[in-house]
């Protein structure tokens, strides 16, 4: 992750894939297929989930 730029690795963090399990990568020709503004937001981890890192 830390060599890619966040297009790359971004779109998995915080969306859901489509249908057919695709997410965005950032390569301009595979990703002409891709309305990102269709793509499902990941919901938000609980509360207490191991996700957080910092405390409240």
């Amino acid at each position: 992750m830390c060599y890619e730029e966040p297009a790359y690795w971004a779109y998995g963090v915080f969306h859901v894939p489509d249908a057919a399990g695709r997410l965005p990568c950032g390569d301009e020709e595979h990703d002409r297929r891709f309305d990102v503004s269709s793509l499902v937001v990941r919901p938000v981890p609980a509360p207490g989930s191991p996700a957080w890192t910092l405390t409240e």
